[in-house]
């Protein structure tokens, strides 16, 4: 692909002057920039970009929007969107949730403003690659002051049966002393066997005194080799409590990372994940801690089974000047194969001397004496050792905020228990 098929794109879809010339500069940064280091991955010989950018054509996977709930929603299959629903008392207090070029067209100052704010387009190849050719998203916009007690639901569908790359920029924009409740799910969509790269970028910005709970459900199908980057950009007094289930069939590579930019700022990441078959999954959590008293606790669980290899690296640095910051970080990986392979890496960069940090790492298979106990009472082994991995995963599953999505994950992770 060329500079001159980017800049028909950005033409095809009215793009602003600023966001074609930045895609321009991504363009010209690819072949310069290294990618992104995932300690302890080697996945620099995967396909994460075929280099095309373009639109998908409808697709027959399209869901049953029937026996939906009247709450803020958006559903895309591919590039299209299939489904827009925003309350009427939501719209009037100035919500908007949309495809991200409609948003281009009703808010296009917030989107410069806050567009790639949180990860720069040259911080690595794969930053310059999404940046050049992201081919959808969404926008979430809540203005200050507003509060919203029903989950908002963004559903991003790959579609199984299409090749066209899954490189979707997710942009959330909380208002000063805002509260909401956003669940994501990126996942497969159909019985295809099409092979597909996907490169996600998710940007929250929580300015002063907002209150975010992000959770999030990824279920990319076996033949989509993915990248996943996360961000989080806080302001004083906010707040991003992160609940993620990594659930993928394929490789991928995630970075879930925020930043603690406000004094008085909290971060609370809890990400679980499952690996199986060959797979490699390799998951970076960071949280940087820059204003003072501000506080990143990360958790991480994991469970491998088979072949499969899961890698977790916990980063906590807190800034020169960050008095007063805490920083604190557990990874713990359960393995049911002698077949399976873990890193859990923990690691603390500390620049400040009046502060409070920790971690704690741990892999290991399933306790005996939790599978005696159980089997005691009259359960099988297979039975036992499912309900010790439910309660292991349990932290961030009861963080999701709709049931249906806390019984669609149990469900995922009894189907591939049940596959051993």
């Amino acid at each position: 692909m060329t500079k001159e098929t980017i800049k028909l794109f950005s033409e095809m879809h009215a793009e602003p002057s600023w966001l074609a010339d930045l895609r321009q500069k991504a363009f010209d940064k690819i072949e310069s920039l290294e990618l992104p280091v995932i300690e302890r991955v080697k996945f620099h010989r995967w396909n994460l970009g075929d280099g095309t950018i373009t639109e998908s054509e409808p697709s027959a996977n399209v869901p049953d929007f029937t026996a939906l709930d009247n709450h803020l929603k958006l559903v895309q299959v591919g590039t299209q969107t299939v489904f827009e629903q925003t309350p009427v008392e939501l719209a009037e207090q100035g919500v908007i949730f949309t495809d991200f070029h409609s948003a281009l067209e009703e808010i296009p100052e917030l989107i410069e403003e806050f567009f790639m704010s949180s990860v720069k387009y040259d911080d690595d190849k794969l930053a310059a690659y999404h940046t050049a050719y992201f081919n959808s998203g969404a926008v979430l916009y809540i203005p200050d002051n507003v509060e919203i007690t029903e989950p908002i639901e963004g559903i991003f569908y790959q579609d199984s049966d299409s090749d066209v790359p899954f490189n979707k920029h997710i942009l959330i924009i909380a208002g000063k002393n805002s509260k909401i409740s956003y669940l994501e799910r990126l996942e497969s969509r159909g019985e295809g066997s099409a092979k597909a790269t996907a490169n996600i970028t998710v940007e929250v910005i929580a300015r002063s005194g907002a209150q975010v709970k992000f959770a999030a459900i990824d279920r990319l199908g076996e033949n989509v080799t993915a990248y996943i980057s996360r961000r989080g950009k806080l302001g004083n007094d906010a707040s991003i409590d992160w609940a993620i289930g990594v659930m993928n069939e394929g490789n991928v590579v995630a970075d879930f990372d925020s930043d603690l930019i406000g004094n008085g700022s909290h971060a609370d990441l809890k990400v679980v994940a499952l690996s199986s078959g060959r797979q490699v999954q390799g998951i970076d959590t960071r949280v940087t801690n820059y204003g003072c008293n501000s506080i990143g606790n990360i958790l991480q669980h994991g469970v491998i089974l088979e072949k499969a290899t899961l890698t977790f690296n916990g980063i906590g640095h807190i800034i020169k000047g960050a008095k007063g910051a805490d920083a604190q970080q557990e990874s713990r990986v359960l393995m049911l194969s002698d077949q399976a392979r873990s890193d859990a890496n923990p690691i603390l960069l500390i620049d400040e001397n009046d502060v409070t940090a920790g971690h704690a790492a741990s892999i290991g298979q399933v306790d005996p004496e939790d599978m005696y106990y159980l089997m005691s009472r009259g359960l099988d082994k297979a039975t036992a050792e499912r309900l010790v991995v439910r309660g292991f995963l349990g932290s961030v599953i009861v963080e999701i905020p709709v049931k249906e999505v806390r019984d669609e994950m149990i469900v995922t992770i009894e189907e591939k228990l049940s596959k051993r």
